[in-house]
């Protein structure tokens, strides 16, 4: 067998131009190149795909669950492999497990699980996102308030530990729960600093984007809103270039009018990005499960608790594409790099991640010409087939 690989027959979207009749040559688990199919070596193994597409892997950056495994019930290391099989067969080739609002012990075993996932070379693993437990109770959606707290200086100790051994580190906290020094400890660990689940005005949101913090949680959804006189956590984002942001695009969560509204109105390089905010249900057939001993429902498209509150998204990263190119009417390219580029950059690995230039990993999905995933690699190696 060849270190060399050959991907043809299929056009290519390398994250920013299409090429057609060209091959995508994969060695040693990273991209080599893309050439016309007369100049693949002669020596490189052919993979031949049946038309459709080549796209970027998708990255996904708030991901609770999937394969019917829920992190906050089961922060394992078996856990974090069942929860990346899942989202492969959705396109997912990186993906931040995420552990929401819950107990001292139980951030210290996910956090544990994380570093062992990144020992052991999970395929998918991109590092662990821990939403909560310093968030706002004004704002807290499905976290559990009884768990909701300030950060104090232990949590910010075993963030900050945390922040060197796992390959990548997204913290969600509300301005309300966490100063601008400890944001600027845990920007200058190497963390990256998201605010969310927050109450927080225009002038303390920019404070603490000027303290370290690059992102927001699921834009628009559990924080202070834009108004006229008060902008806002929504209007912060939105009045900040460098500012990046999730967006679960499943037509619930966000009304297409704000979406296509916040699009327009945010500038770069900070940009909106796609995330499921998935639960346990993802690939199964599941109905209903638990999260810190309350009943989720799926119906309607929807996850919620007995109360109706949103709890997660019953969504998946290649329909959250398909709705922003069906619904909102984007660009398929746009959209593409919403699901790739974007979170990539969020995260500071564009270099190697969300594209399918020289030198970065060799992690894309193969789509039908109707947008299905057909297959998903990683690294090169086939991981799902439909």
């Amino acid at each position: 067998m060849s270190d060399l690989q050959a991907i043809v027959g299929a056009p290519i979207f390398d994250g920013q131009d299409w090429h057609e009749n060209a091959a995508l040559l994969i060695e040693f688990g990273f991209v080599s190149g893309i050439v016309s199919r007369g100049d693949i070596p002669s020596h490189a193994e052919r993979v031949e795909l049946d038309g459709g597409m080549i796209v970027p892997g998708f990255i996904d950056l708030q991901v609770n669950g999937g394969g019917g495994a829920l992190f906050n019930n089961d922060p394992s290391l078996a856990a974090i492999r069942t929860i990346c099989n899942a989202h492969a067969q959705f396109g997912t080739t990186a993906l931040l497990p995420t552990l929401i609002t819950d107990t001292v012990e139980v951030n210290v075993a996910a956090i544990a699980a994380g570093i062992a996932a990144h020992e052991r070379r999970v395929p998918g693993f991109l590092g662990l996102h821990l939403e909560g437990p310093h968030l706002s109770l004004a704002r807290k959606g499905t976290h559990d308030p009884a768990l909701i707290r300030p950060m104090d200086d232990a949590d910010l100790a075993r963030l900050l530990n945390a922040a060197g051994k796992l390959p990548n580190l997204l913290c969600t906290l509300a301005v309300e729960s966490a100063t601008p020094r400890q944001i600027a400890a845990l920007a200058g660990a190497g963390a990256v600093v998201s605010l969310g689940h927050s109450d927080a005005t225009y002038d303390a949101a920019k404070a603490a984007f000027a303290a370290g913090a690059t992102m927001a949680t699921h834009l628009f959804n559990a924080m202070s809103q834009l108004g006229n006189r008060e902008p806002g956590l929504v209007g912060a984002v939105l009045d900040s270039p460098e500012v990046y942001a999730g967006l679960i695009a499943d037509g619930i969560h966000v009304h297409p009018a704000g979406i296509a509204a916040a699009l327009r109105a945010k500038e770069g390089p900070g940009r909106i990005f796609l995330v499921t905010d998935a639960m346990s249900q993802t690939g199964t057939d599941l109905t209903t499960f638990t999260l810190n001993g309350r009943t989720i429902t799926r119906a309607d498209r929807a996850l919620r608790l007995a109360d109706g509150t949103l709890a997660g998204a019953d969504l998946d990263m290649i329909d959250a594409v398909n709705y922003m190119i069906d619904i909102i009417g984007l660009a398929p390219e746009e959209a593409f790099r919403m699901a790739a580029l974007y979170p990539a950059e969020a995260m500071g690995l564009s270099e190697t991640h969300g594209h399918l230039r020289r030198a970065a990993q060799a992690s894309f999905v193969h789509l039908s010409s109707a947008r299905q995933v057909q297959s998903t690699w990683i690294n090169g190696e086939k991981v799902w087939s439909a």
